[in-house]
Parts: C-alpha cells; structure tokens; sequence
C-alpha cells in the first residue's frame, strides 16, 4: 500500500513536530492564515483553467497541513474532525476549491485514523494492516496527497452501483474501471479507490439480489492509472476533478483495511469522512460570500449622495438574515464536530451529521443567491469573487450525500426508521 517517496519541498519529521507543537498553542487554524491570501491570488486563474493550480499543493505540503489528522507519533499533527472543521472554513476564504480537494484527502486519512485497532481487530482487520496503515500515515505526513476516486458516472457516489470491479490476480489484485470527480486528480500520489468484487466470494456472495462486496483501495499514481481530462463544470472549478482510469495490478496489502468487502460497512459507521466533512467546506462557503458582499456594500455605500447600496433597507436586511443563517450554520458545524470527536458512529452523531451537510449546502446556496441579488449585477461579471462563490456555493447541496437524500435519512429516523435498512434505496 506504499504510495510514493516523501516529496522534497514538505517539512522534515522535526518541522512535522514543530508545526504540531505550533498547531497546539496557537490552534491549527494560525497555521492557515499565511496561506489564506496566496491561495485568494490564484483562486481566480484556476476557476478559469478548472485546474488545480500546484503552487497550492506546495503550499499545504510545506506548511504541514496534509498531516492535520496523522497522529504525532507517525509525525502528523493529530488533529481531530473538530480541527479539521475549523481548517475548511479558514482554508475556503482563500479558494473554496483548494479547501474541497483538501477535504478529499483528509477524508481518506481522517478514515483511516478513526477506528481504534481493538474496534479494527473485533471486525476481522488482520494484524499485518496496522503496520501498512502505519507506512501510509507516515508518508502523507512527510507529504504524499491522496486524491478519491470512489465516484463513477451513471453511480455517482452509491457504492453499490459501481462499475469498477476488482479480481484476484496472483498475490495482489487487479482492479479496473473509470472514475469520475476525482479531485486534485493530476497531482494525486495515490488514489483512494472503491471497487467491487469481480466474482462471488468463497461463501458465494454476493448472491442473487444481495449487496455487492465493495473494497477499497490504494493505488499509486503511475502505470495503470491515467487522468482523462474532462472537468468543465459550474462550481468548484479549481479543483481540477477529472476523469480517471485504471486497470493496474496492485500488491494485496493496497486493500485497505486488510479485508474484502468493508467499503459499504466504512461508509455506514464514518459518516462524518463520508459526508460531514464536506459541510465545514461550504459553511466557509457562505461565510466568504457573505464577507465579499458586505465589503462590496461598503465600498458601494461611500460614493454618491444617496448613500448607495448601504443606504438600501432592502439590501441591509438581506446582508442581515445571511448574516443570521451563517452563523447559526457555523454553530450546528460546530456541535457536529463535537459529536464526532467525542461519540463518533452513534445514531444520533449521524443524524448531526446529516444536519450539518443537509443545511451546509443549503445555506451556503441561500446566502450566494441572496447577497449577490442585494449587490446588484456588477458582481455576476465573469472573474468577480462573489460571482464564483456564487457558482461554488451552487454545487454543495449536490456533493455526497445530496441535501435531498439527507434530508430522506433524517426523516426516516425522525420516523423512528433505520436508514440503513429501511430506505427503498440503499443509502450507499
């Protein structure tokens, strides 16, 4: 499961330890903030190539961010979802589409860390895996970018729906298949692959109508995997997600986890990697519009002898009922996180989670269409911020899960109904 050699320009073990111990005094979000304006420069360049642009990658490598959720130990920073929350706010009012592939990483690693080894050997990890996951952590902390590759066109993000499959082959597998919104994806050094099982397992499932065994992967970027561009999209347009193939021989310990078929029971018991993380995203989303309309309303408000725009009763409340949905979203984010870092895959965490993703993509989508109707036309000209906060504030209601599925999975609990078991469609 090795990914690739540490890159040259990310921070030694030692500096690993000295950004951690900085992280620990002073929060992980001061580790952020001289990035904040370098990543705003070229927010604008890569939402018109819709391309990540490298010299953001430099950036978090250098300043030890890839390593926010490795522990100390593997010389990461340990940090926990909570911190990453805090990070995907301060991150987005550089460039929302830097912090959305961030997030993709970190949902591979903060999955990774998450399950205790005695949960892991309860459900059947063997105990080589731990030395594997151990190796991985440790390359992320001295730099390695894992980009996801879990989503397909015609399956979207429905682990059970996907095309990709994987078979044995000698003392590794092969796996193939294309992949779609694979963000971050010509800089991955590997990728974070979900595929199901070829053929029937040893107990014959998956049999006839029964869910499919799905595994994930960790495959190295290189021979076997080719990036296809075809990322033309509304919103996010920087996070340069193309297309992906692959159809490459991979050792056995890139499944992860060890076992066959547990990527539908991992994205089941870690909803916040899954789909939470997304929310704190899009909560920095709406935040950032909210702050690029009201400093465009001042500047407006000095010129002429009506006062301008700030002078508006019309556009004074709309700047104030966005202020009051982004922060009552920053407080249910937050509670979120809470839960998760404190009870993380109980019922009612997930239901949190839902929540939290649920109004994240609604808000952020509420307060872009309000606040850039309050500041008038001039702000939907091509290259404005508000006008691509506008169009990425667009497409977090349809990340994974979409508002409209958890909104279906809180009201079946609401309902006293399990989601897992009682949706008529199966919720991965």
């Amino acid at each position: 499961m090795t990914t690739s050699p540490p890159r040259q320009d990310t921070p030694s073990g030692a500096a690993s330890g000295q950004a951690a111990r900085t992280g620990a005094a002073g929060g992980f979000t001061g580790l952020a903030a001289p990035l904040v304006d370098r990543l705003a420069g070229r927010a604008a360049e890569a939402d018109r190539r819709g391309e990540l642009p490298a010299e953001d990658l430099a950036d978090l490598r250098a300043s030890g961010l890839l390593a926010l959720l490795v522990p100390v130990r593997l010389g990461g920073l340990g940090g926990g979802f909570a911190d990453w929350a805090c990070l995907a706010q301060a991150l987005t009012r550089g460039s929302a589409a830097t912090a959305l592939v961030l997030n993709m990483h970190m949902s591979v690693v903060g999955a990774l860390t998450a399950v205790p080894d005695e949960l892991a050997s309860a459900l059947g990890v063997p105990q080589e895996y731990f030395a594997v996951r151990d190796r991985v952590l440790a390359e992320v902390a001295a730099g390695s970018f894992i980009a996801v590759a879990l989503s397909e066109r015609g399956a979207g993000s429905r682990l059970s729906a996907l095309a990709t499959t994987y078979r044995r082959d000698g003392d590794g597998f092969r796996v193939v298949g294309r992949k779609a919104f694979c963000s971050g994806a010509r800089h991955a050094d590997a990728y974070f692959l979900a595929a199901r099982a070829a053929s029937p397992g040893p107990g014959g499932e998956p049999g006839a109508g029964g869910p499919p065994r799905v595994s994930h992967f960790l495959v190295p970027a290189g021979p076997g995997t080719v990036v296809e561009p075809a990322w033309d999209s509304l919103g996010m347009r920087g996070t340069g997600s193309h297309d992906l193939a692959v159809d490459v021989h991979v050792p056995a310990d890139a499944l992860v986890g060890g076992v066959e078929g547990i990527g539908l029971l991992a994205a089941r018991a870690m909803p916040q990697w899954m789909v939470g993380s997304y929310a704190a995203v899009y909560a920095g989303v709406a935040r950032a519009a909210l702050d690029a309309a009201t400093e465009y309303v001042r500047g407006r408000g000095l010129a002429g002898r009506d006062g301008g725009l700030a002078a508006l009763p019309a556009v004074r409340a709309r700047l104030g009922r966005a202020d009051a949905a982004v922060a009552a979203l920053e407080v249910v984010i937050a509670e979120c996180a809470r839960r998760v870092d404190a009870e993380p895959g109980t019922a009612e965490t997930n239901r949190w989670v839902w929540r939290a993703k649920l109004l994240a993509g609604e808000t952020a989508q509420a307060v872009a269409a309000s606040v850039v109707e309050a500041c008038g036309a001039a702000v939907t000209r091509r290259g404005h911020p508000l006008e691509r906060l506008y169009r990425d504030a667009r497409c977090g209601a349809l990340q994974p899960a979409t508002s409209d599925v958890c909104a279906d999975w809180l009201g079946l609990a609401a309902l006293g109904a399990d989601p897992d078991l009682d949706a008529q469609v199966p919720r991965w």
